[in-house]
């Protein structure tokens, strides 16, 4: 799942998946933490699922709704224990979607809770399906409908193997619960869906306002670039603000101001791009911050804010180049 970017990278850099949440607190074990056995270079292993026994949830039972959940009755099964306790009526989750949830973690045994998504006021994103995850949120969570509650029990095998994760206290024979809302899905033929901006200005390019997952058009104008950076709504989404601390999930196409010409899109390569601002070209991180989740930016960036005089080796962008984005930010990390 690590794609190299000719642009979203700082030159030295690589993008890889953000963690699942994002959080950076060190005491916090979230799914996207890779099971750690001591051969962990062996496939895991496919689950036998199973529809109990599972702990009961006393407090918040709705979709949506923080859960409290009761500590694990008795011997939990040495299978993968899956139950939808709300049954939604959305899409299919799919092998290979980015899926956004909230989600309770605890230890079977104490009813200790190790994270949960819910106290941070933002569902989390990541891929599922694909081994970036535990091996027990992978093959229990693809096939089930967004807007549904799903309650999962995960043996040790099917979570942090045999060495736990001692930084949040779980141990290698600890079974573990989830309680997971599924909120939504993204994959590479999602866009934004905000409100249409009005682009009145003809000094600037023009882009597409289409929603149907393919790349939108950039008519960059026969002018001279602008000197400062332009970072202008083309669809304006209802999302949380974006800081310049977020970690972001997009879809993208860039191209060169001089010719127009495409040097870089998720569109082209299938893959939606994930990185943190902070690993972005400076054009990307100051346009992007205190934008909407939801929404489609027109991102022009002068040379200084960009590459200068040392683009990436093998592009097609040259020294001093004014770079021209159409971004659609789907959801934050």
């Amino acid at each position: 799942m690590r794609r190299r970017s000719l642009l979203l990278a700082v030159p030295a850099g690589l993008l890889t998946l953000a963690g699942c949440g994002d959080d950076k607190k060190a005491d916090k074990a979230k799914p996207s933490d890779s099971p750690a056995p001591s051969n962990s270079t062996s496939a895991a292993p496919t689950a036998k699922i199973v529809d109990g026994p599972l702990p009961e949830i006393t407090k918040g039972t709705k979709f949506g709704q923080k859960p409290t959940v009761a500590k694990g009755p008795g011997k939990p099964s040495s299978d993968l224990a899956v139950k939808t306790l709300v049954e939604g009526k959305g899409d299919e989750v799919k092998k290979g979607d980015y899926l956004q949830a909230n989600y309770l973690g605890q230890i079977w045994a104490t009813a200790k809770v190790f994270d949960n998504s819910y106290d941070r006021g933002n569902p989390t994103v990541f891929p599922i399906g694909v081994g970036q995850v535990i091996p027990g949120w992978d093959q229990a969570l693809v096939g089930k409908k967004l807007d549904s509650r799903v309650q999962l029990a995960i043996p040790p095998k099917m979570g942090y193997g045999t060495e736990g994760n001692k930084q949040a206290g779980i141990k290698g024979t600890d079974t573990l619960v989830f309680v997971v809302d599924l909120v939504g899905t993204f994959s590479n033929k999602s866009s934004a869906k905000g409100k249409e901006v009005a682009q009145s200005n003809i000094d600037l390019p023009k882009v597409g306002t289409n929603t149907d997952g393919k790349a939108p058009s950039i008519d960059v104008p026969k002018k001279d670039a602008p000197k400062k950076l332009v970072a202008n709504y083309i669809l304006e989404g209802d999302g949380d603000e974006i800081k310049e601390t977020d970690s972001l999930l997009c879809q993208y196409k860039g191209v060169l101001w001089a010719d127009g010409k495409e040097f870089d899109s998720s569109y082209k390569s299938g893959q939606l791009a994930s990185f943190q601002l902070a690993q972005v070209v400076k054009g990307w991180a100051q346009g992007l911050t205190g934008k909407k989740v939801g929404s489609r930016v027109l991102v022009v960036v002068p040379p200084k804010l960009g590459y200068g005089d040392q683009p990436p080796q093998g592009s097609t962008i040259k020294k001093d180049s004014t770079l021209v984005f159409t971004v659609d930010i789907l959801a934050k990390m």
